[in-house]
């Protein structure tokens, strides 16, 4: 099986694209590992979908609502984050902006003077450590070695850090079966109690939602695409009814059902 994630070598994205599978490549954007992925290029591609910390990330939503794709497993593995530096004499702190954000505390109190920089991915922050000792870079602890070494380990701010990871696959791949499910619906229409319309089908059938989020469609101004997880499977009679309902709501747009699927954990 081909796989495909964010680059280079060391990122978390890889960790986590190391549970699907050995054959891996890598791109530097979510857009094109999810493009790759629905031209059939690759079998699997691994996303980053959302943070304990710092919440959902916005181009990887935009990036499945965008293009046909199924999502076929879920991979929750923790982070954590170490500084890694030639020494400790640097200037600079490099990292990717979500890493960062997740360190902030520990930045401010213990490098305040430091410049932060943000660059694509926590492996290319080490890479950029190794090229040059007035940069340190944030990234997963097995990353030191070959000049690098661990400055200070867990800087971020809370020990649950995690990062939920999306495993997304050509959308002939997509699957009833699994104990969770995503949706993207795109009502196109816009009316006092339109939300709480389109929640009410899976409360009335006991159908609890683990995400609900909302992204701009593109069209206009103040309308929106919704993002919506929930903890059925597509098999489930309830589900269908459910989503038979959501779909009449959004018979002027779409209602996307990406597949069902279930929970890995990555244990660091």
């Amino acid at each position: 099986m081909t796989v495909v994630t964010l680059g280079p070598e060391g990122t978390y994205s890889h960790r986590a694209a190391q549970a699907i599978g050995d054959d891996i490549d890598f791109r530097q954007s979510v857009t094109a590992i999810v493009d790759a992925v629905a031209s059939g290029e690759y079998d699997r591609g691994i996303i980053p979908i959302e943070n304990s910390i710092e919440g959902s990330v916005t181009e990887s939503l935009d990036a499945i609502a965008e293009y046909e794709i199924a999502i076929v497993s879920e991979i929750v593995t923790p982070i954590n984050h170490a500084l890694l530096a030639q020494g400790e004499d640097f200037e600079t702190i490099a990292s990717h902006s979500q890493a960062l954000a997740q360190c902030r505390s520990y930045l401010e109190e213990t490098y305040p003077d430091a410049t932060l920089e943000a660059v694509a991915s926590t492996a290319q922050s080490v890479e950029y450590a190794r090229e040059d000792p007035s940069m340190a870079g944030i990234a997963h602890p097995d990353n030191a070695g070959d000049g690098i070494e661990v400055i200070a380990d867990d800087i971020q701010e809370r020990s649950s850090n995690a990062t939920r990871f999306f495993a997304v696959a050509p959308a002939a791949d997509r699957s009833p079966g699994g104990g969770k499910t995503s949706i993207v619906a795109y009502p196109d229409v816009d009316y006092p109690g339109l939300l709480l319309e389109l929640l009410e089908p899976f409360a009335d059938r006991n159908i609890n939602l683990t995400r609900l989020e909302s992204r701009p469609s593109g069209e206009r101004l103040g309308d929106y695409v919704f993002h919506i997880d929930i903890e059925a499977g597509l098999y489930e009679s309830r589900t269908e009814e459910a989503l038979a309902e959501l779909e009449k709501l959004a018979e002027n747009g779409w209602v996307r059902r990406l597949g069902s699927y279930d929970t890995e954990h990555v244990v660091e």
